[in-house]
């Protein structure tokens, strides 16, 4: 492995781990240690997500750029701005990185859960799969669209927006696999069953690649109409 990829994959290691412990460890702090009700649950969540996505990202991304989502690899290299094999071994430590997340998680509230991995049966079917699709197209084009403008305030929204979207989503918005992979590990609320995970996959790709898509439409109509206006 050449040295210069190390400090990126262990920060997409790190950011995808924080991630996934915040998403699991919310929840099962408001639901099983003190009991609240799911409407309650679910705006910690949504908080405590939003929070912790901002400050990993503004962290990590002078180091790896701050993907901890596979689909956004998967942009980054359709779009070339990451090369083939640095694509692969994010993907990889990214999920690496989830499922070390949910074992940490489990392990800080060992007492309350007993055991460090699980099978979730936690059923997200039906018009769930459509909310992925559509969550993680809007996830991906809001972050092309910022990458694009050259935001510096990219961390602050892209926490907002996910927050926002745990609140306004029948999914939830996982819109990210490794994410999804490491929820299917446990029987908090946060969890989802195999199966479902599965199509969660799916929609997941899905919604990425027509987020692409809808973005370089938008981006190469505009620049040929600049191209255009300057010829002129």
């Amino acid at each position: 492995m050449k040295k210069k990829l190390l400090p990126p994959l262990v920060a997409e290691f790190l950011g995808s781990m924080l991630l996934v412990m915040s998403t699991i460890g919310s929840m099962i702090m408001f639901t099983v240690v003190l009991e609240s009700p799911k409407n309650v649950a679910l705006l910690a969540n949504a908080i405590a997500v939003g929070f912790i996505l901002a400050t990993l990202i503004e962290m990590f991304a002078p180091i790896s750029g701050s993907h901890f989502n596979p689909v956004v690899t998967m942009i980054m290299w359709l779009d070339k701005k990451i090369d083939s094999l640095q694509a692969v071994l994010f993907v990889v430590f990214q999920i690496l990185g989830g499922i070390v997340g949910t074992i940490v998680t489990h392990l800080m509230f060992f007492d309350e859960m007993g055991g460090i991995l699980f099978v979730s049966d936690n059923v997200r079917n039906s018009s769930r799969y459509f909310s992925e699709f559509v969550a993680t197209f809007i996830l991906l084009l809001v972050i092309l669209m910022l990458v694009k403008a050259k935001s510096d305030k990219t961390s602050l929204f892209i926490g907002l927006l996910v927050g926002g979207q745990i609140m306004a989503t029948s999914s939830t918005i996982f819109a990210n696999p490794q994410v999804t992979i490491a929820r299917i590990f446990t029987s908090a609320e946060s969890g989802i069953r195999p199966v479902d995970g599965l199509v969660f996959l799916a929609m997941q790709i899905v919604g990425a690649l027509a987020a692409y898509g809808i973005y370089k439409i938008i981006f190469e109509q505009k620049e040929f109409v600049q191209t255009v206006d300057k010829k002129n």
